[in-house]
């Protein structure tokens, strides 16, 4: 701490006897577990939240000043009358924009016409010249009114005319679909609750299919169609899910024929898809195999198919011809490559672009009809890079983004006949931000079983590599989701005070491909928290920083990881954020009711089995809490969030009082009006990096 001063004391919350038991019979004792109410009215457990609130309120109170400056330094440098890039579709450019002082997004469009392209509505929108544009949502008219508010186009029907939207009101991420008749501006009556914001229209325009989620798991359980102006009571189930460990989605072939209906488990996957102009029949494309994932695409008169089937651990892409309804029928097309992950192919009239990685990083590799293939130009060692919206198959135009940890977002088109590369938009980033003051770089370092485990740096040019330095390292490393090097205008404030930012690339992620995840999950999760670890002493040893000015950051199952972290290696880290931590593995796993668990049970594992269980609670960080010292933290979550529920965090602070041997503090946020993502609006989510990135800086003493 920087100053003396009377240190409040923390909240006193009840403990009272509950036992958690396993299937097979093994018990727990959870004291805290009364902490959960699904109903989010129990006056005990909220006057409890309160209290942190308020603990919360008087630890930080000294950071006010630091909170207001860095607030202040990170929405400064944001330009807040910006505007995405439009991009076309059926002779209309789309796009959203805001307004300055605004929070929320305005999501248009314009007619495309003579001399109307994605530039020069972009420098209509920068000179505040709307005449030619129509407003589908204005985003800040609708919230008003409501603590959280979130609200975006779903789909436009093929005649341009009708619009579904969708709205989430408490941060649940439980949709209510909406409908606006685009020619007369009419919002209709017809409204449909408690959807993943999900849907297609038929080709009739008056169609919509949309996916409908359980009341009580969340999960995505069946398929309806609803006709405007019916009654949405009545509307027909087109398809139901029996497995609940599969998510479901809805999609439209590149070539408009078909609508698709794709399951998707962790190892596992199925697509069922039927004619756009009378989506009914949903004909199976080839049924679900255990170990065997596939997605799937039409376009010139083909399956075109990306899968891991027959050993093809970092997918191949493979055809079959129209009416295809097994595996029997594919044929290879674009070979496996062990040292090559394919994520996506986009296709297109000529050619096809593949978004794959290797050694690490991300690349665009373009296939033209007769063969040959390039890849796209990249202008750093240490980058991201990506497909961007390429709605229209009809072009030699392929758009893409890039970015690195000090380049901002930059969104370009790369003609594929000529390689000419025009700039579409770079992100601005106001306040005098150069980025020839930084430095970014990728180490390799050793984990404790020899592999190498990729991590990205960034810092200020002047930074001096001598042991004193602090750093904030961050990490993920789950359900394959691979955390790439992107300019985070936050993460500036840091550089500028003298810290160096990490990104660890841990198992986990997919960013050395599928085998990088299947070696951070089930048996192999305890590979993400020691090679975190790892990365750590690595850096402090080769003197990026100082073995005790490090702070570490992760949200969600990054929050496991921060979890696991503080009980394995609590000193090695002086402060710990942790944002909507998943933090009670083994309880979760064990109440199919909680959202999301049935389908990760390929993820962590299932503790109704003794063997997963075993495993599962010997890293849990709630279950592993333990009389020691452990570093500075702060906890946040959300009273709505869907995700993790709030009594994860809420029961690990508690239990962490109760164990915890330091004088470091550990304060606890609930933001009592949101859910996973945090407070809606795009600046009040920045107060709330403030306030963890002052808590950080005064207990680093930077």
């Amino acid at each position: 701490m920087t100053e003396d001063r009377k240190m409040p004391q923390p909240p006193r919350v009840a403990k009272k006897p509950h036992v958690v038991t396993a299937p097979f019979g093994a018990e727990r004792e959870d004291g805290y577990y009364w902490l959960r109410d699904d109903e989010r009215q129990d006056p005990e457990m909220l006057a409890y939240l309160a209290a942190e609130n308020a603990y919360a309120d008087a630890m930080l109170a000294h950071l006010k000043t630091l909170e207001d400056t860095l607030y202040g330094e990170i929405v400064a440098r944001i330009k807040q009358d910006d505007s995405s890039v439009p991009y076309r579709e059926r002779g209309w450019w789309y796009y959203s924009r805001y307004v300055a002082g605004q929070d929320y997004p305005v999501h248009a469009r314009r007619r495309d016409g003579a001399g109307i392209d994605a530039i020069s509505i972009q420098n209509a929108n920068a000179a505040g010249d709307f005449p030619g544009e129509q407003v589908l949502l204005d985003v800040n008219a609708l919230a008003q009114g409501h603590d959280y508010y979130s609200a975006f186009p779903v789909a436009v029907s093929r005649d341009n005319r009708m619009m579904a939207w969708a709205e989430d009101t408490n941060g649940r991420r439980q949709y209510t679909l909406r409908f606006t008749d685009l020619e007369s501006g009419a919002v209709l009556a017809d409204a449909i609750p408690g959807t993943s914001a999900d849907a297609e229209w038929a080709d009739d325009g008056r169609t919509l299919l949309y996916i409908e989620n359980d009341p009580e798991t969340l999960l995505t359980v069946r398929v309806k169609k609803h006709v405007l102006g019916s009654d949405v009571a009545s509307d027909a189930v087109v398809y139901e899910e029996e497995d609940d460990s599969y998510y479901m989605g809805l999609g439209r072939t590149r070539d408009d024929l078909y609508i698709t209906i794709g399951m998707h488990s962790t190892v596992s996957s199925e697509e069922r898809y039927a004619p756009a102009s009378n989506p009914v029949d949903f004909k199976v494309l080839a049924p679900r195999e255990r170990e065997v994932e596939y997605d799937a695409d039409h376009f010139g008169g083909r399956w075109v198919i990306r899968t891991n089937a027959d050993g093809a651990k970092n997918f191949k892409i493979v055809t079959a011809v129209d009416g295809a309804s097994s595996r029997a029928q594919w044929v290879d097309w674009i070979a496996h490559d062990p040292g090559v992950f394919i994520e996506t192919i986009e296709l297109f009239d000529g050619f096809s672009a593949i978004d794959e990685r290797s050694g690490g990083l991300e690349r665009i590799r373009i296939l033209h009809a007769d063969g040959r293939e390039e890849y796209v130009k990249t202008d750093e060692s240490v980058y991201s890079m990506g497909l961007e919206v390429n709605a229209e198959p009809d072009t030699d135009w392929l758009r893409y983004s890039y970015t690195s940890l000090t380049t901002p977002a930059i969104t370009y088109e790369v003609n594929i006949r000529t390689d000419e590369r025009r700039l579409l938009k770079q992100q601005p980033v106001l306040g005098g931000y150069d980025q020839a003051n930084y430095v970014t770089e990728r180490v390799w370092v050793p984990a404790r079983d020899g592999v190498q485990v990729p991590v990205s740096l960034v810092y200020r040019k002047d930074f001096k590599r001598d042991g004193t330095a602090a750093m904030l390292q961050y990490g993920y490393g789950s359900y394959g989701h691979s955390i790439d090097p992107s300019f985070t205008n936050s993460i500036i404030s840091l550089l500028d005070r003298g810290m160096v930012y990490a990104l660890a690339h841990i198992r986990g992620g997919e960013e050395m491909g599928r085998d990088w995840y299947d070696s951070g999950r089930m048996f192999h999760k305890k590979n993400s928290f020691t090679d975190f670890i790892d990365v750590t002493r690595w850096l402090v040893e080769h003197k990026y920083a100082a073995q005790d000015r490090v702070a570490a950051m992760g949200g969600s199952a990054g929050g496991l990881l921060m979890g696991a972290i503080s009980n394995m290696a609590p000193r090695d880290y002086r402060v710990i954020l942790s944002q909507v931590p998943f933090v009670d593995v083994v309880t979760t796993m064990l109440d199919p009711t909680i959202p999301l668990t049935t389908n990760e049970y390929d993820e962590w594992g299932n503790p109704e089995r003794k063997d997963s269980y075993d495993y599962m609670l010997s890293y849990s960080p709630y279950d592993n809490l333990e009389a020691q010292a452990y570093p500075a933290m702060f906890v946040g979550t959300g009273l709505w969030d869907s995700q993790v529920q709030y009594w994860e965090p809420a029961k690990y602070v508690a239990r962490l009082r109760d164990v915890n041997t330091s004088q470091h503090p550990v304060v606890f946020r609930t933001n009592m009006e949101a859910g996973h993502g945090g407070k809606s609006g795009r600046f009040r989510r920045y107060r709330e990096t403030a306030e963890m990135y002052a808590f950080m800086l005064d207990e680093l003493g930077v």
